[in-house]
């Protein structure tokens, strides 16, 4: 299988190119700068609408996971400007170059996420649940409907809903292991508020799952089918780092230090069900949160 990818050098992409690698497919990175001539590399500038329709031909799949990091600096109107146009005018420009390409792809995997869905405390949500209210829901169903082109062509297009993707080596847990190993990690605000977590290795699962399993189609939740609150998510951490979590910071601590992506993030509520993977026989290495914890702490500590 060929397939471009981009958003090749996040901690999703390298994992996987890594994986599609070793299974001996051939990955092309779609980049921003200037591709070297001994690495299977394609530029785009989305930021001037520039990418070369021709190169699409023949590929077998396309794997869109670029997009700005939410969780680095206060969200500043520059820096939702950022969020919104690394995702929706990226999928647009990508989605619609595809729909001019004689011999499109088969299947067009874009990433989404569960923000889509906002703060819901009191609901199961699934993939025909309705979206929320706020800035996050509000980019999600842009940049999903952003996708609409390629499915207009008549490729097989799947939107991943990605829940927060645990690994040691990126992302949220990274960012909390250095207070909690000091001991001062904690609960947010009243704690039962619910996170909708997916290990990495199934969050990559999930693509090559999608890249592969053509009755699967439209919106997709990429979440552990076992959602923890935070109290129980922080206490499991401080469990296996074998530090405790008496620390707390009450919601009015939180959108002091963190303004808007406070309430959005840390003291939302999301109880996600990955309802069409385990419908299409899609089987988590890791549905439980301590196995994850210890797989990737232990993995860690050994390195």
């Amino acid at each position: 299988m060929h397939v471009l990818a981009s958003g090749s050098s996040g901690l999703l992409g390298r994992a996987l190119t890594e994986l599609l690698a070793t299974g001996g497919h051939r990955v092309t990175r779609l980049i921003r700068s200037q591709p070297q001539s001994d690495r299977d590399e394609l530029h785009w500038d989305p930021q001037r609408g520039v990418l070369d329709t021709q190169s699409l031909e023949d590929l077998d799949a396309v794997v869109h996971l670029a997009g700005e990091n939410i969780a680095e600096g206060r969200w500043t109107a520059e820096k939702k400007r950022r969020i919104r146009d690394s995702r929706v005018e990226t999928t647009r420009l990508l989605a619609g170059a595809l729909a001019e390409v004689a011999r499109p792809p088969k299947v067009f995997v874009s990433a989404s996420a569960i923000g889509y869905y906002g703060h819901r405390p009191n609901e199961i949500l699934r993939e025909d649940s309705r979206s929320g209210s706020g800035f996050l829901p509000s980019v999600c169903r842009e940049w999903e409907a952003a996708v609409e082109p390629a499915e207009q062509k008549g490729i097989r297009s799947v939107r991943l809903r990605f829940g927060m993707v645990l690994s040691a080596d990126g992302g949220a847990l990274a960012k909390l292991l250095g207070p909690f190993r000091m001991g001062a990690g904690g609960t947010i605000g009243r704690g039962d508020q619910y996170v909708s977590w997916v290990a990495l290795d199934d969050a990559v699962g999930a693509i090559h799952h999608a890249l592969r399993t053509e009755a699967l189609a439209g919106a997709v939740n990429v979440v552990s089918p076992q959602p923890v609150t935070n109290r129980r998510f922080t206490k499991t951490l401080g469990r296996v780092l074998g530090r405790p979590t008496v620390a707390h910071m009450p919601a009015f601590a939180a959108r002091l230090a963190f303004g808007q992506m406070a309430d959005e993030l840390l003291l939302c509520s999301a109880r996600v069900e990955p309802a069409k993977l385990l419908a299409t026989g899609y089987a988590f290495d890791y549905p439980e949160l301590e196995g994850a914890l210890r797989y990737f702490l232990d993995r860690t500590d050994g390195a």
